[in-house]
This record gives structure tokens, C-alpha cells and sequence, in this order.
């Protein structure tokens, strides 16, 4: 089984950028994408009706803002569009799908840059999740995790470390949060398999970083650690275009 997520900055314009050509190619098990920034109905018919596969949205009130969307060929026993908590939930971050071996997250975790009060709220949305997904786990519940965290974990996952380590993304209480998701008993499956540097996801278009690769490493699978023997295979799709952000994937079996 492949999974596949995205950022995609956009599903419109992403679109128009070759994701439906790209998606067709994969042809993913599942495919979760963020930053839809779209109503359902504003999506292009062939992305909104895809064949062969259950399709769920979860968009932000705000129109144009933030957004979630999972793929699925399987379809999945139950979906849920939040932790049940309003002031996440209205930002359509969250689409949690149970599968029979799994239950699977695609989350597009909030972004702390703009002030102390966004920071503050990433925090509280990461302990808002990782109760969520503890109780989940303590019920016997395999965890698959995926979506652009907004924080680079380690030195070696963004290219300018030291230039950023007062920058939210990868401000030390950020990055003491994923260690602490970690001491949980989940693990980053790329890290898993990679331990190479220049191994990154994101790269600002202003300032044509991409063509340089200076990245950072957010976007993220994470699996509790026993379901780590069932991925084969994780990895970064680096070549891919289309947004500011490049997919990620596993594979399990």
C-alpha cells in the first residue's frame, strides 16, 4: 500500500501546475493533500468526482484558508473532521480516517510565524492532537500520521540552522514538542530509513530557494513504533512540482 501527502498550497492552482496528471501517475492507495484553500465545489470536477476512489473534505470556514483532503481506494469504516474541539475544527486542519489495520491522520498543523498568540495556539493544537492519538493508541489503535507539521525537527533538516533557531518552525519549544511526540512512542519514518542531510520539503518561492536547495524538512509520516515493522519504504519526492511544498510518501505492507 502507498500513501502519499501534499501541501499543496492551493488544489487550484496546484492543478493547473499538473497535480491531477501527477496524482493519475502515482496512483497512490491514498493521497492526502493540505492548504487546499477551496470549497469542495469550487474543485475541478475530474478532483472533486475521482474514480476509483472515496473522497472527503475538510475545508477551513474561512474561504481560501487552510483545507484537508483525503483519497482513499479503501473505503475507510469511519471519518472524523476534527479533534471535536471548535476552534480547531473551524480551521479545517483535520480528517482522521479508520481503516482496518490503521487509523490514519492527514493534518495541516498551524503555522506560529505570525504572532505570540499563533504560537501559542500551534502548541496547543499539538497537545490537543497528541491526547488524541495517545487515547487512540492506548485503545490498540495503530497510528499513521501525515501533513506538514510547520516545525523542522533537527539541525540537519533545514539548511540554515542557525539563521532560524529564533524563527517559529524551528524555535526550541517546537522541536521539544516533536521530541516529546517521539518519547510517545511514534516514529518519524523517513528518519527511519535516511539519515542523510539535504533532505528537504519545503523551500520559500520568493527567494527561488528551490533552485538552491535551501529547504526545511516539516512535512512528516509518523507511525507508533509497532507499526514501524509494517513500512517498507519511506521517502521525498523532491522532483515534484507544483507547490511551494513537495509530496511525501510510504509504503507498507
Amino acid at each position: 500500500m502507498k500513501i502519499l501527502s501534499w501541501n499543496v498550497n492551493g488544489i487550484r492552482a496546484s492543478e493547473r501546475k499538473g497535480l491531477f496528471g501527477w496524482f493519475k501517475k502515482e496512483s497512490p492507495d491514498i493521497l492526502c493533500l493540505q492548504e487546499i484553500k477551496a470549497l469542495p465545489e469550487q474543485v475541478p470536477p475530474h478532483l472533486r468526482n475521482t474514480p476509483g476512489y472515496h473522497i472527503f473534505w475538510n475545508p477551513a470556514e474561512r474561504k481560501g484558508y487552510s483545507g484537508v483532503a483525503t483519497f482513499a481506494k479503501e473505503k475507510p469504516i469511519n471519518v472524523e473532521k476534527g479533534f471535536g474541539i471548535e476552534k480547531f475544527d473551524r480551521e479545517g486542519r483535520i480528517l482522521i480516517t479508520d481503516f482496518s489495520l490503521f487509523t490514519l491522520f492527514n493534518i495541516y498543523y498551524p503555522n506560529g510565524k505570525k504572532d505570540q498568540e499563533r504560537l501559542d495556539y500551534k502548541l496547543d493544537f499539538y497537545d490537543t492532537f497528541l491526547a488524541y492519538t495517545d487515547n487512540l493508541k492506548a485503545k490498540g489503535k495503530n497510528i499513521v500520521v501525515c501533513g506538514d507539521f510547520n516545525t523542522a525537527h533537527k539541525e540537519t533538516d533545514l539548511a540554515r540552522p542557525k539563521a532560524n533557531e529564533h524563527v517559529s518552525g524551528f524555535l526550541p519549544i517546537e522541536r521539544a514538542w516533536i521530541d516529546t511526540f517521539i518519547d510517545h512512542g511514534y516514529v518519524d519514518a523517513f528518519r527511519h530509513f535516511n539519515k542523510e542531510p539535504n533532505q528537504y520539503t519545503w523551500w520559500d518561492l520568493k527567494s527561488r530557494a528551490r533552485e538552491r536547495n535551501v529547504g526545511w524538512r516539516i512535512d512528516y509520516f509518523f507511525v507508533n513504533k509497532e507499526f514501524l515493522p509494517h513500512v517498507k519504504k519511506a521517502f521525498i519526492m523532491q522532483d515534484v512540482m507544483g507547490s511551494d511544498h513537495c509530496p511525501v510518501g510510504i509504503e507498507i505492507q
